[in-house]
């Protein structure tokens, strides 16, 4: 992956999920693509990547399906149905069957989808994969939420840590999983949400686990044996699904909500003749938050089905480095990410209280949150759309 002398009109930083995409998506356009492979920094502790599962919504399996990326056989679950429980008996369940739908999300196994992404990229011609970034009128930074990139052109990345790691890991256990989602949010041993996601087909035994604990307990569970884990595990999980076998090593990272100042500007020109070239940021390099609502790739594939849109729609006489042009992707994603970022973080601080009173209100409101069926439709039916659908008009102000 030598640095190549070709012209391109876009220069995409950072080869993963959302990287990959938007090269495919902007090559279908017929524009040039540079795809800059980095050093992975946003893989969990313990390098597994493969222990993460991602939710992903109607919208991204539209998406991918178009690209011809969707994962299929086993290593696409459908969920049919959610359950998810609170610290004091309250709970809330949706199903695909009250939507009306074929599923309300899909959980995606992590190397499968990297592998059909790779693969297309490999077969598009206007993509060329590159170890050094090159000089194109648009500089798209996809590199993660450690972005080097965004460091370097002094972006500031307000940060957010919260008092919880999450551990990932996947697990088998004796009875299957029926598609069914699992959340429980505990306070046993501190602010505490576990959640049990189907993966491996339709009628698997098998999950992946993410578990939001304190940084305390994630350390001690990563470091109990696999038997003690497994107890604890089981506990947690009130044995919904019989006794636990671990299935993989055990991943721990720190949780933060975090969001960047400005999403587009001008690179630094090497020279005081050279044209002004632009940059975007998307996905992780421009947001982080709690994985409690399972919305995180999701919202990244958000961010570049938007500004794929926004370039599809602009006016012939436009650069790709014009600001007002990247300024409409921007404020269009800033104001969706903004509110997820709000949701995610207030249902976070509500649950890490403590107070005997607050526990007994939030879980009287998710229960009563469960009997209100038009609320729950209309919520259920908003996360499994893309953001970017509702805004998908290509006129636009400056």
């Amino acid at each position: 992956m030598a640095t190549s002398s070709t012209p391109f009109d876009v220069c995409i930083r950072g080869a993963g999920i959302v990287g990959r995409t938007l090269a495919l998506l902007l090559a279908a356009q017929r524009l040039r693509v540079a795809l800059v492979h980095k050093t992975p920094s946003e893989k969990p502790a313990s390098g597994h990547s493969d222990v993460r599962a991602y939710s992903l919504n109607s919208a991204a399996k539209q998406l991918l399906t178009d690209l011809r990326c969707w994962p299929d056989g086993t290593d696409c679950t459908p969920i049919l149905q959610m359950h998810i429980e609170g610290d004091q008996g309250g709970s809330l369940d949706f199903s695909a069957a009250q939507q009306g739908v074929a599923a309300l999300n899909w959980m995606i196994d992590v190397p499968a989808l990297e592998d059909k992404l790779a693969t297309a990229v490999r077969f598009q011609p206007l993509i060329e994969e590159l170890s050094e970034a090159v000089n194109a009128p648009l500089t798209v930074i996809c590199e993660g939420r450690a972005s080097q990139t965004r460091q370097e052109l002094g972006v500031p990345f307000e940060v957010k840590h919260y008092a919880q790691h999450a551990l990932a890991c996947r697990i088998q256990t004796a009875a299957p999983h029926g598609q069914v989602a699992r959340q429980w949010f505990q306070n046993s041993y501190g602010p505490e949400i576990l959640a049990f996601l189907p993966i491996g087909g339709e009628d698997s035994h098998a999950w992946a686990i993410v578990w939001s604990l304190t940084p305390e307990r994630a350390q001690e569970l990563l470091k109990a044996d696999e038997t003690d884990f497994c107890q604890q595990l089981f506990t947690a999980s009130q044995g919904v699904a019989g006794p636990i076998q671990l299935r993989s090593e055990r991943a721990v990272w720190p949780l933060q909500l975090a969001r960047a100042e400005t999403w587009t500007g001008h690179m630094p020109a090497k020279n005081s003749t050279e044209h002004a070239n632009a940059f975007a940021l998307a996905g992780d390099a421009a947001h982080a938050m709690h994985p409690l609502a399972g919305q995180g790739l999701n919202v990244g594939l958000g961010d570049v089905m938007r500004l794929a849109q926004v370039i599809e729609a602009k006016e012939f006489w436009r650069p790709l480095s014009d600001l007002k042009l990247l300024r409409r992707y921007e404020r269009a994603r800033k104001a969706e990410v903004l509110a997820m970022g709000c949701i995610t973080d207030g249902l976070q601080v509500l649950f890490a209280q403590p107070a005997w009173p607050l526990q007994k209100i939030r879980n009287w409101g998710l229960s009563g949150f469960n009997q209100l069926a038009p609320l729950k439709k209309w919520m259920a039916g908003h996360a499994m759309q893309s953001p970017s659908n509702s805004t998908s008009n290509s006129h636009h102000t400056d």
